[in-house]
């Protein structure tokens, strides 16, 4: 590096002490200079062109190395502070220092501009996908990741179902022809699983690229609640007008008996009054289950939040039903872990499940019989969770039947499903709240021999500590 330095200081010298060499030479020859004098003016030419060039070259070596390092500041230019001896290059440098002021300036500017792109980006409502030239998936705003259960890396997006998005045929026929023709092409997709999910998509083109290399964006909008909502408007007056019609034709027929023959019956109308009143319980509970299905229906698509204590919630569950269970004499055999927690998880839907599995055992189990639950930590495919399980000992389900259970209002025996005070509805609760927490319902049953019915939920890793007596010995709550 000095000598590099020194070679351009000498070249400088050269340059600007030639000229005044020359012409003493000149003079000398021509004899207009004592040789003794043009010796001394040649020694003064080139000292004085050594100190100008030295003084030159180091001025300019110092503002290309302050150049050199405002520009390795991360990349961007800063202002020159070193100021230089001579009038020119100290000229230059408060040139360049300008220059960089005002680069700086709108450097901030762009990085102010961008972050709040991607501020505005990122709290779209809608979910957003960011997509390479090849179709990778780049980035997503946090509408996106809460859909598809996706996260973020270095590399792009992880995770989640964006995988099962961009392999959809349609949406990879719009991708192709917006590719082509470079308009904005839309899109109307169903993804079947984990939840169906109806989407809109509307893939645009970016010409020129983004920052980040994204060529493809694709804006989606979930239509899942709203047709979720078209369909519960129509199967609510469908299924109520259809249960509802045979106890309100009681109810009519018994109000039209004490208004007429049995007006002045005291043991008539006692009797009827009593029936009137357990078929008003029964609609009761019908538009409940109604209801209460077709709220979890419209946000199945979205998994929950939060952990729930299954173990804790099925005894609490269990102790609940206490009533229920003196009634029929029924026994529960209690096997729980209280520290199996499944998250993500609503720990009210999951007591829903426990209430409904239950309730449907010892109303459908034997009178006087026994009934089991269960409440374990299970991994299924390398996955952490809790299974849940409930077992009766009554007639059993033929195993034709067993398909068709969580269909709505479907009954094995619809008389003694309405005797036993069940509304067809129990089990397609059950079956909407396991698939909204992506977890598995499995039900196993014989003829004569009862039927266990079986929940497992996802948890997360360590979300449930274990404990050093997991198998300790049944309780019993009667």
């Amino acid at each position: 590096m000095a000598g590099a330095q020194l070679g351009r200081t000498l070249r400088a010298a050269a340059l600007i002490g030639g000229m005044p060499i020359i012409v003493l030479l000149g003079l000398a020859v021509l004899g207009e200079l004592s040789p003794g004098a043009a010796v001394l003016g040649l020694l003064l030419c080139a000292a004085a062109a050594g100190g100008l060039a030295w003084v030159w070259i180091g001025d300019l070596a110092r503002l290309a190395d302050a150049l050199r390092r405002a520009a390795a500041e991360d990349g961007q230019l800063g202002p020159v502070a070193d100021q230089s001896f001579l009038p020119a290059v100290a000229e230059v440098g408060e040139g360049v220092s300008r220059l960089a002021r005002t680069l700086a300036e709108r450097g901030a500017l762009v990085g102010r501009l961008r972050r709040a792109d991607e501020a505005i980006v990122e709290n779209l409502p809608d979910p957003l996908l960011v997509l390479s030239p090849e179709r990778a998936p780049l980035r997503a705003n946090a509408a996106a990741r809460a859909l598809f259960g996706a996260g973020e890396d270095g590399d792009g997006l992880r995770g989640g179902d964006v995988a099962a998005l961009l392999r959809h045929p349609t949406l990879a026929e719009a991708v192709d022809r917006a590719l082509a023709g470079g308009r904005p092409q839309t899109a109307d997709l169903v993804l079947p699983v984990p939840i169906a999910r109806e989407l809109a998509a509307q893939v645009i083109r970016m010409e020129p690229p983004l920052a980040d290399g994204g060529r493809i964006v694709i804006v989606l909008s979930d239509r899942t609640r709203e047709r979720a909502v078209e369909r519960m408007r129509h199967d609510f007056v469908a299924n109520a007008s259809h249960e509802l019609r045979t106890p309100l034709a009681s109810l009519i027929g018994f109000i039209e008996t004490l208004r007429g023959p049995a007006e002045d019956d005291a043991v008539a109308r006692k009797r009827f009054l009593a029936i009137m009143a357990e078929q008003s319980e029964r609609m009761r509970r019908l538009i409940d289950d109604l209801l209460g299905l077709s709220r979890i229906e419209l946000t199945e698509h979205q998994p929950p939040t939060g952990s729930a204590a299954v173990g804790t919630i099925a005894r609490a569950e269990a102790e609940a039903l206490e009533p229920l269970l003196k009634a029929r004499r029924v026994t529960v055999d209690l096997a729980l872990d209280e520290a199996a927690t499944a998250a993500p998880a609503d720990g009210e839907q999951v007591a829903q499940v426990v209430r409904n599995l239950l309730e449907n055992a010892v109303r459908h189990g034997r009178e006087g019989g026994r009934v089991g639950l269960a409440v374990a930590a299970e991994t299924r495919g390398g996955r952490p969770g809790v299974a849940l399980s409930v077992a009766d000992d009554g007639p059993g389900i033929p195993k034709a039947e067993i398909p068709r259970l969580t269909e709505r209002f479907y009954r094995v025996d619809k008389g003694r499903s309405r005797s036993a005070g069940g509304t067809g509805l129990g089990l397609a609760i059950v079956k909407h709240i396991v698939n909204r927490h992506r977890g598995q319902l499995g039900i196993e049953s014989e003829e004569g021999m009862g039927a266990t019915f079986k929940v497992w939920l996802p948890a997360q890793p360590g979300e449930m500590p274990r404990i050093a007596a997991r198998n300790q010995p049944a309780a019993t709550a009667e």
